[in-house]
């Protein structure tokens, strides 16, 4: 198929950084609460932001959008075919839309649509692509991930700006891998909770927990198989000793006996979906541990993920619980803070807790408490400096090409 870079003029030496006032943010999950607050983030920092994207399993936009397409989890080619519809109607849907300064793309379905919405707007406005996980159909040696991280090199090789929210997928994967252009620039943007109202500390005291049962709480995305079962056989082996506590959302094409697995746990409960932030410190202030093992996929993202519940977890004074051999691990050790599991057998389990009475715990929470809160959230002036990060353009715009011959290669 031809490029749209075939007739563009020679481009300039170098073009000066340009204000990012609009964003056009284009998201795979218009229903997904991180993107409400990365859109909350964004409009704190001055920028005028427009949301597109797609509708997944029939969860509603949070705020006003513009709806590119309905898809499902885990669907790689339905969401590829809802992806080639949207290219093809692109131009209708974002008529309407002025000229943004900047294309946020979260995740790489989303850099194909950005790729074709900046080519409708002659390659001016810069271009960010966004990366929260390493999804396992991008690893391994087999033709698909190979022709999938083809794909993503091609499409992200324009990239003004790569966001990450961590720095092991910066240098095992995007840097170790070669899937984004030496001169593509990298922010850094956490999974932490933005309160731009500020932020308040937790009580320093162990909370409410007296003599009674080690608290461990489990929250967010639930999709961890290893975990749920190595929780309820905790619970199993010492009755009373362990109260768990699970929250969110359960992944049920992975754990689709979740309910009866809790409901034969008499030391576990299922509190349902929560809100973020506004439902944390409740969450969190009647939890001794913060549970932050997922092998959901072990071997790649699980080992390079800092997951929300490690900031959301010690900013409430959560002590964290860590898989050795993890990101996640390796920060908390870094630190000085949490417990970590050699693994999730019974006898590395037990290794890990049996000593946590009261004392032992009062005393890791206050060395979670002691660690400077800014590492844990978000504020207003963090969200302006990440604004202003994403916005300095680096790379001479030019006109770019809509990616259609990249995606029927995927296929």
């Amino acid at each position: 198929m031809p490029s749209d870079d075939a007739d563009a003029p020679p481009a300039a030496a170098a073009v000066p950084p340009r204000g990012a006032g609009r964003v056009l943010y284009l998201v795979h999950d218009l229903g997904d609460s991180a993107v409400a607050r990365r859109v909350a983030m964004l409009e704190s920092a001055g920028a005028e932001v427009t949301l597109a994207g797609f509708v997944r399993d029939g969860a509603p936009p949070e705020r006003a959008a513009i709806v590119l397409g309905r898809t499902r989890n885990g669907r790689l080619a339905a969401r590829s075919l809802a992806v080639g519809r949207a290219l093809a109607g692109l131009r209708g849907r974002l008529a309407a839309v002025r000229e943004p300064d900047l294309i946020l793309a979260r995740n790489l379905e989303m850099l194909a649509l950005a790729r074709r919405a900046r080519a409708l707007w002659g390659g001016r406005p810069g271009l960010v692509y966004e990366v929260l996980d390493i999804h396992r159909v991008m690893l391994g040696g087999g033709l698909r991930p190979r022709a999938l991280r083809w794909l993503e090199r091609r499409l992200a090789a324009p990239a003004d700006c790569l966001v990450t929210s961590s720095p092991a997928f910066v240098r095992v994967y995007f840097r170790g891998l070669g899937q984004i252009a030496p001169e593509t620039a990298i922010v850094l943007a956490e999974n932490r909770p933005f309160l731009p109202d500020g932020y308040r500390a937790p009580p320093a005291g162990p909370g409410d927990g007296g003599d009674g049962p080690v608290r461990i709480g489990w929250f967010g995305i639930l999709r961890c198989r290893a975990s749920l079962d190595a929780l309820a056989a905790l619970t199993a082996r010492h009755p009373g000793r362990f109260r768990v506590t699970l929250a969110g959302r359960p992944a049920p094409d992975v754990l689709p006996d979740f309910h009866a697995v809790v409901a034969a746990c008499p030391d576990i409960a299922f509190l349902g979906p929560y809100r973020s932030p506004g439902d944390l410190p409740a969450l969190y202030g009647a939890c001794d541990l913060a549970w932050l093992i997922d092998r959901y996929e072990a071997g790649g993202n699980s080992e390079w993920l800092l997951p929300n519940r490690l900031y959301e977890g010690c900013l409430h004074g959560a002590v964290p619980v860590a898989l050795a051999g993890t990101e996640c691990a390796r920060l908390t050790g870094a630190l000085g803070i949490g417990v970590t599991v050699g693994d999730l057998s019974a006898a590395g389990l037990e290794r890990a807790l049996a000593g946590l009475d009261r004392p032992a715990l009062a005393r890791l929470r206050r060395e979670v408490l002691a660690v400077d809160p800014a590492t844990w959230h978000m504020d207003r002036a963090g969200a302006s400096a990440f604004m202003a990060a994403i916005a300095a353009r680096r790379r001479p715009a030019a006109p770019d090409a809509p990616a259609l011959p990249g995606l029927e290669a995927a296929r």
